[in-house]
């Protein structure tokens, strides 16, 4: 952000991967087509994600105003992996919430806070994955892989995935303070206690005792998966892409925002939005999916707010 006159008057924390960021195949091969991209990520020599020239203006502009807190289960070396418009971002919060990164290094005291946390939730790392390699083979499932020693997931060929492994495993999870979200290809399993919101409302925390944000100070939010919906509720302005896990759930809260367009033309929709939103300080929803004919919330049980 850059320097201005007293505190900011508007928080950002948004989702990358499907909400700002896309892949190619996330974009669709006709979207992908016909827009003007800019490649954001590398990953094995080769571009894996991209933006659209629009929405990397828009990013760049954003973060030049108020403090944009990127906010991902990405592990520290798969966020790093990204190049965003409006970098450096003085935090950003990486593995659903599990690490905050303070100009780019790793808040060792915050870490200490989570693992004391998770620890005290529910099963252990280890449980969790001895029960997990019991109920998959190499039939549909490409790999299983640790992330920050925190959770795991599984990479899938979702045509060949069992459809009954989803929601049983999800429920042999809940039992363990635990709970299970698929994003695409991946399927996450994570301590229901490690949430994006309770480290983005530390990071708000530390921005108003430092004065660089109001105290009053209306946190805006988005992102498209299970894993997010802790954040979308503790965010004073929410919004999500129309696609993705919580389309396929139909999962709304009173307020939200959804965006008219999918793939990375949302992505543009969603950084329009921040920025009318925290130009006006009496900013209040145009289109909610919460009307007198709409669907009900729907309570993913993916944590709670904190």
């Amino acid at each position: 952000m850059s320097a201005g006159v007293g505190p900011a008057s508007a928080l950002v924390a948004t989702d990358l991967d499907r909400t700002l960021i896309y892949s190619e195949a996330a974009m669709g091969a006709d979207q992908f087509a016909r827009l003007d991209t800019v490649c954001v990520e590398i990953y094995r020599g080769g571009p894996l994600s991209y933006m659209t020239t629009t929405a990397v203006e828009l990013l760049a502009q954003l973060a030049a105003e108020v403090p944009v807190v990127p906010t991902t289960t990405r592990s520290p070396a798969q966020y790093e992996r990204i190049t965003l418009p409006g970098a450096p971002f003085r935090h950003a919060v990486v593995s659903n919430g599990g690490r905050i990164l303070v100009d780019g290094e790793d808040d060792a005291d915050w870490r200490r806070h989570i693992e004391r946390v998770v620890i005290a939730s529910g099963a252990g790392l280890d449980e969790m994955l001895t029960e997990l390699r019991r109920r998959i083979d190499d039939s549909w499932v490409r790999s299983l892989r640790t992330a920050d020693d925190l959770f795991c997931y599984l990479v899938v060929e979702p045509d060949a995935q069992p459809e009954a492994f989803l929601p049983d495993w999800r429920e042999w999870c809940e039992r363990r303070g635990w709970t299970a979200s698929q994003q695409g290809r991946k399927i996450y399993t994570t301590p229901r206690a490690l949430t994006k919101s309770s480290a983005v409302a530390e990071v708000r925390r530390r921005l108003v005792d430092d004065e660089l944000l109001a105290a009053d100070a209306r946190l805006h939010a988005a992102g498209d998966g299970r894993l997010d919906t802790d954040l979308l509720s503790y965010a004073d302005l929410a919004i999500r892409p129309r696609h993705g896990e919580l389309e396929s759930l139909g999962w709304t809260i009173p307020g939200l925002e959804v965006t008219a367009g999918t793939g990375a033309l949302a992505g543009v929709e969603i950084l329009e939005w921040f920025l009318r939103s925290v130009h006006d300080p009496g900013f209040t929803p145009a289109r909610s999916e919460l009307t007198a004919s709409g669907p009900a919330r729907r309570d993913v049980r993916a944590g709670g707010t904190n």
